[in-house]
């Protein structure tokens, strides 16, 4: 294993190094992706979004028949416990990156759900990281994915946010292979549906199009945040279409949105070329949603963490 810096765990409720095992090797979550998963960052030190990733963390663990333990508060009692250790080990005083996995439990082996004892809950914390552009790069290098497509709704909902990324992950792959640093999926129909772990948007003019969600994808935080709240803010219609691959080329501009990136500009999508700087609608965006990440951290000072 390579090395990695500190991570801070929380397993229901004990603190300890994530290096450490702390929960069985029968583990539904290790066993069978029998899990869901959320994931906060921090502005400002207070922990972003809160409703929204809780009301989603919620709906998935209902969408498997899994108990969530916790309140919402006792949630962020829990990663403030995590947060504050973490700070206290490392001397970190920047952003943070919050994750919380809730798997089914432990118990024998078989898929049977009923064979679980009880949930098991896990946060992590660690410094946020965002990855920066490779070398001559004035924004990110996209492919669409040719072996795999999303998994549809009527199988696994990618609406579900759950412990399976299996299908993001070989998307990934394959686009990795071509020397990208994300992926477009396709859906079973031919539309683009999303990134691996970000939601895809395009600009036409003032307008902002980003695939529906009966397109088969994971409705994004930020996504929703950009769509109803940040667009008109800057100025711009965003609408929800569906979007199809000979389409590319018509668009001007193209960025992802993902809880830890925010809005990130691509450059290009295989052979299309993208508008990217800071006269793009792309950074006008970025500023608002900045301006909004900063009027919330004023307002919400009981999610410090």
């Amino acid at each position: 294993m390579g090395t990695i810096a500190y991570i801070q765990a929380n397993t229901n409720g004990r603190l300890h190094d994530a290096v450490e095992p702390s929960v069985s090797a029968l583990n539904r979550g290790f066993l069978y992706g029998d899990a869901v998963y959320e994931v906060w960052r921090t502005y400002g030190g207070v922990l972003f979004a809160v409703d929204e990733h809780w009301k989603r963390l919620r709906d998935s663990a209902a969408a498997l028949d899994i108990g969530v333990p916790l309140t919402r508060e006792e949630l962020v009692g829990q990663i403030r416990r995590t947060a504050t250790t973490f700070r206290e080990l490392t001397s970190h005083e920047g952003e943070l990156y919050v994750r919380f996995q809730l798997t089914r439990g432990s118990g024998a082996i078989g898929l049977d759900p009923a064979l679980a004892d009880q949930p098991d809950w896990v946060v992590l914390v660690q410094a946020l990281k965002i990855a920066s552009l490779a070398a001559g790069r004035a924004g990110m290098h996209l492919s669409v994915a040719r072996q795999l497509f999303r998994n549809p709704p009527g199988a696994l909902n990618p609406a579900w946010k759950t412990g399976n990324y299996l299908n993001n992950l070989l998307c990934l792959r394959e686009a990795r292979s071509r020397g990208c640093d994300e992926v477009v999926i396709l859906g079973q129909s031919g539309a683009i549906t999303e990134a691996a772990v970000c939601n895809v948007w395009f600009v036409a003019g003032d307008v902002l199009a980003t695939p529906a969600l009966d397109s088969g994808l994971l409705e994004g935080v930020t996504r929703g945040i950009v769509l109803r709240k940040v667009a008109a803010r800057a100025g711009l219609v965003a609408r929800e279409i569906e979007v199809r691959p000979e389409l590319l080329g018509s668009f001007n501009e193209c960025f992802l949105t993902s809880t830890t990136r925010d809005i990130a500009p691509v450059e290009k999508i295989d052979d299309h070329l993208y508008d990217v700087g800071q006269t793009t609608i792309a950074s006008r965006l970025k500023k608002a949603f900045a301006e909004y990440t900063e009027e919330y951290s004023a307002l919400h000072a009981e999610w410090r963490v």
